[in-house]
């Protein structure tokens, strides 16, 4: 089990930290206003921490040192995008998402190496894609015979600059197309991964643990 920590207590936060509660992971919330976690269910076993969630003391208040990850959920941009770099630059969190209103800011972020999550219906799925563990491989749709799943991949940051093909014949799968800045293009045959990059690729269902595992490493040269 993991430990998270959650910037924001609204309807995104609160939905993260039951589910990620329930999942047996430990989680801390963080909210400026002490009565948000009135949202929290009664039997919710994590941390409550009042404070900015940018702020240092308030991030180690709630364990930001031991985190897995940490997703900023709050109503605004601008400290969820201070609050990510924070957790990612000085304390190093591995995994860590920013939740959006602007899509125009989107290309900025993503520049930056912050993966982000535009404010849509979906939004709380979308963040756990991103910082769940077990989520490494996300099935986006199934052919008929359930033999292939189209899904997102996740690399290593040692695959950046590695053509698609490249990548492709590494681990076996069909990519199909590439969210960059937001928006899909279809990949060229000398398209490279970059940062902020995500994957959709096609793959057989009875390989993805193993897809999952050649993608978390960094590639051998041969494969660059």
């Amino acid at each position: 089990m993991a430990h998270y920590v959650i910037m924001g207590c609204g309807r995104v936060g609160v939905s993260l930290a039951h589910t990620l509660d329930n999942a047996g992971h430990t989680v801390a919330v963080i909210d400026q206003d002490e009565r948000a976690f009135r949202r929290l269910r009664h039997t919710f076993t994590g941390r409550k921490v009042t404070g900015v969630g940018f702020d240092r003391v308030t991030l180690k208040e709630a364990g930001i040192e031991e985190a897995y990850a940490f997703a900023a959920v709050s109503s605004g941009d601008n400290s969820n995008i201070l609050a990510t770099r924070v957790a990612r630059e000085t304390f190093h969190v591995p995994h860590v998402v920013a939740r959006i209103y602007d899509p125009g800011r989107a290309e900025i972020y993503q520049r930056l190496g912050i993966p982000t999550v535009a404010a849509v219906r979906w939004s709380a799925d979308q963040v756990l894609r991103r910082i769940l563990p077990e989520q490494s491989i996300n099935g986006d749709f199934r052919e008929s015979s359930g033999r292939l799943i189209l899904g997102e991949l996740s690399l290593h940051q040692g695959w950046l600059g590695t053509t698609l093909s490249g990548i492709e014949q590494a681990a076996n799968v069909r990519i199909a197309y590439v969210t960059r800045f937001g928006e899909g293009i279809l990949p060229r045959p000398d398209t490279s991964y970059q940062q902020g990059d995500v994957l959709h690729a096609m793959m057989n269902v009875e390989r993805t643990s193993e897809i999952s595992r050649i993608l978390s490493v960094a590639p051998a040269r041969e494969n660059q």
